[in-house]
């Protein structure tokens, strides 16, 4: 699993894009250890910040949060990026990736 970090305002997490999708989903795991990412796939392109609000809005959604409490805090132009959800405990939101994860086998 990826690591899941815990701060002061909320869970962060690594995650690698792949714009221009099928569909939105989460599609696995990039790289193994610390460095470790989750794979999305988004249907949105990577113009205009569209890629970053798909991203916002499927992770809101996921883990049933309003849009304002997901955050791109690094990565905002590259398909690696680091997301915090704010609210959230770092053991909650791994036991939510790890549920999509297993529903995505």
């Amino acid at each position: 699993m990826i690591p899941v970090r815990d701060t002061p305002h909320g869970a962060t997490f690594a995650v690698k894009v792949h714009p221009r999708a099928r569909k939105t989903a989460v599609t696995g795991i990039y790289g193994e250890g610390p460095d470790a990412a989750i794979k999305v796939a988004l249907s949105a392109p990577p113009v205009e910040g569209r890629a970053n609000e798909a991203l916002i809005e499927f992770f809101a959604e996921m883990f049933g949060v309003s849009r304002s409490a997901v955050t791109v805090i690094a990565g905002a132009q590259s398909r690696n990026k680091v997301v915090r959800i704010s609210g959230r405990a770092a053991g909650d939101v791994e036991q939510e990736l790890s549920l999509r994860m297993a529903n995505q086998e």
